[in-house]
């Protein structure tokens, strides 16, 4: 069988192609498979815009929608133990590339994580009737290291977005189990409940929601914390802008009610339709985006902590610095007491999390 070379297609550079044997019922037959020579490195400039999605369900599938729409990606490969889960997706948004920015979409294989500049993982478990939080964290943890292992096998450069629940633990055991620097692996964390926050903010003080800088810090969780102190509508604060704005008698009731929504949105939109797929696929878009374009735009990504905040060991959402390379560093922003003092709790609440699931694996 002869061998053909071919070439990268963002830099042109000579692949090397690789003979494999394999055995099917007896007969043995040679398969040709591209391989790479060189490693593809996030900062060198001819990298490809390629994201891997290793989960189709309905995050992997709504994130990959919006990502198409966006283009800001340059291909988008599925992944999922489920193949044909996989290409049903794929072929269902196939049948849209005319109507969006060119893009190649397809399904892949583990191979993909190699060459990838971004890998974003939706990939778990969802939570049965009567499972306890701790079931559903040993599952996906035990989904999460295998996928983590066969991304480090393959020596990805790339940076992983843990987007699987409980995202923080998650993410910190990811990080634990690849031993790789804590810029190159980060949660999608509260991007999506600051996103809920600043949407919420503006239809009460009716400003546009991207004009509302705000942001939830600590758990993607019940114990996350709103940063009022941090938060502000055309540099004035919301104790100052909302005596301007005119729109509640009692802002205290209206803050204490803003915030129970933003905690509690994903119960209610669970309850009515089974899940959340919509805004979080979207909330990836903006992550993956700051990585691609390399941004440097401050999000609440869930990232370890080593000593910011007064905290240590510990994986949870502060303002982040995100460009081509991960979180290229922590904003440690000035915190009242009682929201220092809440983030404190929160982290406690990761911390108490991580060791449950660590006794629960040695019984």
């Amino acid at each position: 069988m002869q061998n053909h070379q071919g070439h990268c297609p963002t830099c042109g550079i000579v692949l090397k192609p690789k003979t494999l044997t394999a055995d099917t019922k007896g007969k043995t037959m040679s398969i040709i498979r591209p391989q790479q020579e060189h490693k593809i490195d996030v900062n060198e400039s001819c990298t490809s815009r390629k994201v891997v999605i290793v989960g189709a369900g309905d995050v992997g599938a709504s994130f990959a929608y919006a990502l198409l729409q966006s283009g800001t990606a340059e291909s988008i490969v599925l992944i999922d133990s489920r193949r044909e889960q996989a290409e049903g997706q794929v072929l269902d948004l196939a049948h849209g590339l005319p109507f969006v920015p060119t893009t190649i979409i397809r399904t892949g294989s583990l191979d993909d994580y190699t060459d990838a500049a971004v890998i974003v993982i939706t990939a778990g478990a969802k939570q049965k009737p009567g499972e306890s939080r701790l079931d559903l964290l040993k599952k996906n943890a035990h989904i999460l290291g295998q996928i983590m292992d066969e991304i480090n096998a393959r020596e990805s450069q790339a940076v992983v977005v843990v987007a699987t629940n409980p995202v923080d633990v998650l993410t910190y055991t990811a990080l634990k189990r690849t031993g790789w620097p804590r810029d190159r692996i980060f949660g999608s964390g509260t991007v999506l409940d600051s996103a809920r926050f600043r949407h919420l903010l503006g239809a009460h003080c009716g400003v546009d929601g991207k004009n509302v800088h705000a942001y939830i810090l600590g758990e993607h969780g019940d114990s996350e914390v709103p940063a009022w102190s941090m938060t502000h509508v055309a540099g004035m604060s919301m104790d100052d802008y909302c005596p301007a704005c005119h729109k509640c008698n009692d802002w205290s009731q209206v803050r204490n009610s803003i915030v129970s929504e933003v905690r509690n949105s994903a119960y209610h939109i669970i309850d009515a339709k089974g899940s959340t797929c919509y805004a979080i696929g979207l909330a990836l878009v903006r992550i993956v985006g700051a990585v691609l374009r390399n941004e440097h735009s401050v999000l609440t990504v869930s990232t370890l902590l080593k000593g910011e905040y007064g905290l240590e060991d510990v994986c949870m959402s502060v303002p982040c610095i995100v460009y081509q390379s991960g979180v290229e560093r922590i904003i440690e922003g000035k915190l009242v007491d009682e929201e220092l003092q809440a983030l404190h709790a929160s982290a406690s609440v990761i911390k108490k999390a991580l060791i449950e699931f660590t006794v629960s694996l040695s019984e």
